[in-house]
């Protein structure tokens, strides 16, 4: 009886510790996908449809392809004879799993009128619908958890993506309209910059596991495997490069000045006209940029944010200094405080939350990398070709989407992303 009494209690146990897993993941769910709907509040109908260069999505698009990816791989694969929400919305929504099928030419995203905002909101709440369902149903696959923890992670993409998509087909409007009339969080306050000098030698960097259950232990397949990496003496500047420091580059005319460039940054700098970051504005009294929340004077002691590569390349040549590899960055970078903000203001925190780092190192695998199985090995693993990483975070990069290991990329040209640099040196 004892024997059998106790078998009792703990299959109790258990149950409750799953009902209690599976409630908790759904309140999470529910978080983060309310969030870019609270995103999208400030925006009419007609800002969500545009898309102003073939690399911005509309901001319905990122919300329908958000919901797409929690249809397509989970609910399509875990419930048999699944009936999509829309029978088009695959060939619409999905953006480069080739495995998936056929897809919608990225470039004319744009050019979907229908379905409307008012139709893509039903279809997330469908999802979401059908989704808490699936959560509250017995014999979960013991895999759901990680692939609801993938699908949120890749929402907190989309939500940052979101911003800095609306931010260019704003900035495209001759009326230049805010996104927010939230008040500005105005710069801080910081110390003198200073040189910080690490010692090197054999150092770990990355992750071990591609997907834990807990959310804590998240990482993408492209933060694996935990590797050694052998770093020289080097130092790395406690603080990012300001506007001030890069309007001291523009007044020495290093636009002009073909010895500082990469070869293929002089070219994209002539080609295109480039003399200073996106969004800055010469007037005849005092620089402007845009920002989320409109035209602003320029503030020399925030971040300089929206340069390319190779224009970081080229102040850090200029500096008489030079990028740091992503395995620097990481061995020398601290804890993680950030706030989320719509933009940057303060360069002491060379850290996180603020914008997002260039560094020397190209986008390339790990060793021993190996990308996840299934279609959701396109996720990361395909673009190991002509990027380069970025470290750190972004003052708009959701909160709790930041860690050491994490790997953003980006080509050098691009310039949308909200970038900015910091200094390293040998030491």
């Amino acid at each position: 009886m004892h024997t059998m009494q106790s078998a009792q209690a703990s299959t109790e146990e258990v149950s409750t510790e799953s009902v209690s897993s599976a409630q908790a993941m759904l309140e999470h769910y529910r978080r983060v996908r309310q969030f870019s709907e609270t995103l999208c509040a400030p925006l009419s109908p007609e800002d969500c449809a545009i898309q102003s260069m073939p690399d911005v999505s509309p901001s319905k698009w990122h919300l329908a392809h958000t919901t797409w990816f929690f249809e397509q791989f989970i609910l399509a694969e875990y419930q048999k004879a699944y009936q999509p929400f829309h029978p088009q919305y695959a060939y619409l929504f999905n953006s480069y799993y080739i495995s998936q099928g056929e897809r919608h030419a990225r470039p004319q995203r744009g050019l979907l009128s229908r379905p409307s905002l008012h139709q893509v909101l039903a279809y997330r709440h469908e999802i979401d619908r059908r989704i808490a369902e699936f959560l509250c149903s017995e014999n979960l696959p013991t895999e759901i958890h990680s692939l609801v923890t993938l699908g949120l992670n890749h929402e907190q993409q989309h939500q940052e993506l979101l911003l800095m998509d609306i931010k260019h087909v704003l900035s495209c409007n001759p009326l230049l309209p805010a996104y927010s009339e939230k008040e500005r969080t105005p710069s801080r306050a910081s110390s003198p910059p200073r040189w910080i000098t690490h010692s090197g030698g054999l150092q770990e960097i990355g992750r071990t596991v591609a997907r834990e259950a807990s959310d804590a232990h998240f990482c993408y397949d492209n933060e694996t495997p935990r590797h050694k990496q052998w770093l020289e003496p080097f130092a790395i500047n406690s603080h990012l490069v300001s506007n001030g420091e890069w309007l001291e580059f523009i007044r020495d005319g290093a636009y002009q000045n073909p010895l500082l460039w990469l070869s293929e940054g002089w070219d994209w700098c002539q080609q295109n006209d480039i003399s200073h970051p996106l969004y800055w504005q010469a007037s005849d009294t005092e620089w402007q940029e845009f920002t989320l929340q409109g035209q602003v004077p320029l503030d020399h002691n925030q971040p300089v944010c929206h340069i390319s590569y190779y224009e970081a390349a080229a102040f850090a040549n200029w500096a008489g200094a030079r990028l740091p590899t992503e395995a620097e960055w990481e061995y020398a970078a601290g804890e993680d405080h950030s706030v989320f903000d719509l933009h940057p203001n303060s360069c002491e925190n060379g850290d996180f939350g603020q914008v997002w780092q260039w560094t020397a190192s190209a986008y390339q695998p790990y060793p021993g990398f190996k990308a996840l199985a299934g279609g959701l090995g396109e996720y990361n693993g395909k673009f190991m070709s002509s990027q380069i990483v970025l470290r750190g975070s972004a003052s708009i990069t959701p909160s709790g989407h930041s860690r050491r290991s994490y790997r953003n990329f980006f080509y050098p040209h691009m310039r949308w992303q909200f970038a900015g640099l910091r200094l390293a040196r040998d030491a």
